[in-house]
């Protein structure tokens, strides 16, 4: 059995940003998957897992959960890499990440205990974590930001790295619209105003209605002012993305703002979300902040 025929991953990152949702998710497209494994445990399992005599038998793609659980134990992963690497045992690192906002949010609405709070607040646990988690981070091959990913999206991330196998570009772009009477988004990467672009607003039989129905949208793109805006924001998002995964950035949000958020912000983010969407070297996925206030 050819060992690079084995991928085996080390699932980590931060505490209620979806390892374990990521650990279902791999073993329901054929991984084999071990969480909370005890670190002096995890080189073993790679010997177990790289030591197949029986040339018939497929190779089992193999998931390791690793993360602060561990406890001082978790910095001897380091010499377990090393090791790994002198046998000539390929690894992979996935690290799952959110934000501290998000984190805090997603502990509060499962009511479950952080891993690293017995003495401390949410907010000081999560500062541990991230400082233990740091050097995990930096070895990551893929570092998947989940603060505005729901559990398919992320189903939809991990498919496309290890079933599709697309390792040479990682990063998730969300495409987000927004009302700036409703605040900017404070999670933007871009932010891009199309409060020149006619107002369906004034049309009585429009201005219940939103961008993702076709009256709003045709009358929206019935100037050429709004259509040559389009043209120019989808040229421009196609040569910056390939330099912001090049740079390693893991995700990148793009907003689209109009007055209220429920027309032409709405509309030209989903024309921009169509445009992008058939390139499967990176995940992408629109969410219309303020549509229905």
């Amino acid at each position: 059995m050819k060992k690079d025929n084995i991928r085996f991953i080390i699932v980590t990152g931060m505490s209620g940003a979806g390892k374990s949702s990521a650990l279902n998710h791999l073993e329901d497209v054929g991984f084999f998957c071990v969480d909370n494994l005890p670190v002096q445990l995890v080189e073993k399992f790679a010997d177990l897992s790289y030591d197949i005599k029986d040339t018939k038998t497929e190779p089992r793609n193999v998931a390791v959960g690793v993360d602060i659980r561990s406890g001082a134990m978790l910095a001897e992963l380091n010499q377990v890499f090393q090791n790994m690497r002198e046998k000539h045992q390929k690894y992979e690192i996935l690290f799952l990440d959110a934000s501290d906002e998000v984190i805090i949010k997603r502990f509060k609405e499962t009511r479950r205990t952080h891993p690293a709070s017995a003495v401390l607040r949410v907010d000081e646990a999560i500062a541990v974590e991230r400082k233990e988690m740091e050097f995990l981070r930096r070895q990551a091959d893929f570092i998947v930001d989940t603060s505005m990913l729901f559990t398919k999206d992320l189903k939809q991330e991990l498919d496309r790295i290890f079933v599709k196998d697309i390792r040479s570009k990682n990063m998730f772009i969300n495409i987000m619209s927004f009302g700036f009477k409703h605040g900017i988004p404070l999670e933007a990467d871009l932010v891009f105003d199309v409060r020149f672009m006619p107002n369906p607003y004034y049309v009585p039989a429009l201005k219940p209605r939103t961008g993702n129905e076709k009256p709003v949208r045709d009358y929206v793109m019935s100037s050429s002012v709004s259509t040559e805006f389009v043209d120019k924001l989808v040229d421009m998002m196609k040569y910056l993305i390939p330099h912001y995964v090049a740079e390693g950035r893991p995700q990148l949000v793009i907003a689209i703002g109009c007055t209220g958020g429920q027309h032409r912000s709405v509309t030209t983010a989903n024309c921009l979300y169509e445009a992008l969407a058939s390139d499967d070297e990176y995940g992408i996925k629109i969410y219309h902040r303020d549509i229905g206030k």
